[in-house]
Formats: structure tokens, sequence, C-alpha cells
């Protein structure tokens, strides 16, 4: 019996093989798309998986017209070209309890796959015709989004993808009434030897702050009670490891802070001055690495401009950062989209960046 109810609690927050295998082909065009499916497959070409053979760069990103996810890709880290000339690629409406997505992360591991998680929020529902109020709840008692679900999804191929939809309120009834869970993010923890997801929770519309939680091997639940990380009192974290050191980017007050840790999950200390050169509110930094080099590039949504845009900054030690621009505004270029939200960088061999782009139709110079 409790085996049962075990199984049937699952079934509460987790979608199921079931549902997954019915899930039809996700195209932005009529020809090609992703597909979700029940188990991954492995491939011989990831069997040994070394960060030496990365080549490409993969840019996931979202739009507020449509509240879905996209993806274009890069050869040199500098000009990236939409997979799908700008027509999203993970379809909210498929993949998400309110019928859209945020927030999309993606990042490798050391067994080579692609790990994506996005927020499950759809902020013009009411609007689309998916429910009969602005918000899942009352505004007035959870405030803005109260979205509580996050979306899990793996790939080895960026074509076939497992899907889960993870209600965290269900799955951890411990952890109260929240209002939302947002801005997931995902790093392969080597001593814990998993993939730790952490994001923002927010209790009485007013106290949001960074958790952490462990995944299971298929990425399809959170298997620990997310935990806070040490009280920096922002959101939207993004950690980078460099040697023997934890870089975390966040946000607060509507700019880029940084802090340092020699732990992955606790003990950052904070630094107060704003990272980012904008004048206007940002969010959603993430950092990446031009291969090859020691330089890191520190990508954040500018979302108070008009109109809204990706802003960029080199650094190679995390302490003084060098502008470079905007996209399509200095060294940063787009091809097929524009006014990009709240992105991340992951990486690619040059033979999965020549696959991807065969099988999108895309022209992109492979070297």
């Amino acid at each position: 019996m409790k085996k049962l109810i075990t199984a049937l609690l699952l079934l509460a927050f987790i979608t199921t093989a079931a549902v997954q295998a019915q899930t039809p082909d996700m195209p932005g065009n009529k020809t090609r798309g992703i597909k979700i499916v029940n188990k991954l497959q492995k491939p011989a070409s990831v069997q040994n998986f070394n960060t030496k053979d990365l080549a490409g760069y993969l840019l996931v990103y979202f739009k507020d017209q449509t509240q879905s996810a996209y993806m274009a890709v890069s050869s040199d880290g500098y000009t990236f070209t939409d997979l799908n000339n700008g027509e999203p690629i993970f379809d909210g409406t498929k993949l998400a309890e309110q019928k859209g997505v945020r927030d999309p992360h993606i990042t490798r591991a050391p067994d080579g796959a692609f790990y994506l998680a996005m927020t499950d929020l759809h902020i013009f529902g009411q609007r689309a015709g998916h429910r009969d109020t602005p918000w899942q709840r009352p505004e007035e008692k959870y405030g803005w989004g109260n979205n509580r679900a996050i979306v899990l999804m793996k790939s080895y191929d960026l074509i076939h993808w497992t899907h889960s939809d993870f209600r965290v309120d269900k799955a951890f009834p411990e952890l109260g009434d929240i209002d939302c869970s947002w801005a997931p993010q995902t790093i392969y923890d080597p001593t814990a030897k998993k993939m730790m997801v952490y994001f923002t929770i927010r209790y009485n519309n007013a106290n949001a702050n960074m958790y952490y939680s462990y995944a299971n091997e298929e990425f399809t639940r959170l298997e620990t009670t997310p935990k806070m990380i040490t009280e920096l009192g922002g959101i939207d974290g993004d950690i980078t490891k460099l040697g023997a050191t934890y870089h975390m980017h966040y946000v607060s007050g509507a700019k880029i802070l940084h802090a340092v840790s020699d732990k992955i999950n606790k003990d950052y200390v904070t630094e107060t001055r704003r990272i980012d050169p904008e004048s206007k509110p940002t969010e959603a930094p993430n950092v990446f690495r031009r291969l090859g080099t020691d330089t890191y590039v520190l990508m954040y949504d500018v979302y108070g401009g008009r109109p809204n845009n990706m802003g960029f900054s080199e650094t190679k030690d995390f302490v003084s950062y060098t502008n470079i621009g905007h996209f399509n505004e200095g060294v940063m270029k787009t091809i097929g989209f524009e006014r990009p939200k709240h992105g991340a960088v992951s990486y690619l061999t040059s033979d999965e960046l020549k696959a991807i782009t065969d099988y999108w139709g895309v022209n992109v110079n492979t070297k």
C-alpha cells in the first residue's frame, strides 16, 4: 500500500511516460521539430565525451510574445544564428502546466548530455485564453506570477528530449505555501556527483531567495528538499566554477552583482558594486567561456531597455569587466532573431554543430 501511495503522489507532479508518449513533435515549422521520448539512448558519439572537443556555442532564450523557447548556434561565440528563423522550438503550450515557458537555461554535464530547465509560467495566460484570472492564484496574496512548477528536459542530440513538468510545492510540502519558483539553472556538483538545480523561491510576495536541490539521473524530478543558498538577498543566480572557486552572478535591485565561495551551494561572500555597465534594469546573468581562451563573457537581459536586448561584458578574472555592448550594437550579432530574453549559452562539438544545423537546414560556418 505504501508503494502504491508513493506512486500516486509521483503521478501528481511528474509528467507520466504515457502522456509523454502522446506528445507530438514540437516544430516551429512543418517538417522539423523536437521529439519528446520516454527514454534516451546515449549515442556512441558521446560515450567518451571530452570538453576538449567543444568547438561551438548553443544559445537558448525565450520571447514574451510567445511564452516559448528558442535555440541559436554559433561557431565563434560572437554571431548567433537562430535554428528556426525566430520561431519557437520549445512550445510552452505543450510543455507547461500554465501553457508557457520562460527563463530557459541549458548546460552540459560530464555525461555529455544537455540539461534544459525552464520556468513554467504564462504571464499573459488570461489574454491567451488559458485561464480566467490574471494569475493562477490571487495576486493580492501571492503576487506576480505565483507559479510553482519547473520544466526539466534532457537530451543528447538536441532533437530527442525527455520531459517533466515538476511541481515543487507538491513534491516538497515541507516547503509550505510558496508563492513562486522560477529561473531554474543546473550545474554539475563534483562532490555530490549529481546535477544540482538551483532556482528562486519566493514567500509572502516579498521574500525571494535562491535554493538548491539535486535531480535524479533521468532529470525528471528533484530528489532532495530544496535548501536555501547562503542568504544573498537576490534572485536569478548563475554559478561558474573557475579553479577551486565558485563565482555567482545574481540579481538584486534590478542590477547584476557578484559573489564568491569555495563551495558550490553555500558560504558565498558578496560584493556591493554593480557588475553590469547598464543604467537601466537588468536581470538573468549567464556566463560562458570563449573556447580556447581564458576570457569569460557575462551575458544579461536588459529588460528595462526599450526595446529590450541582451548586454555583454568580458572578464578574465571576475574582478574587472569590459563592456562589449548589446546584440547588434557591438561585436555580438544575431541572425534570424531579435529581442531575446533571459537566455543561456552552452557548448557544442564541431560534429554536433554540423548535425544540428543540418537538421534545421541552417547555414552556419562550422569550420
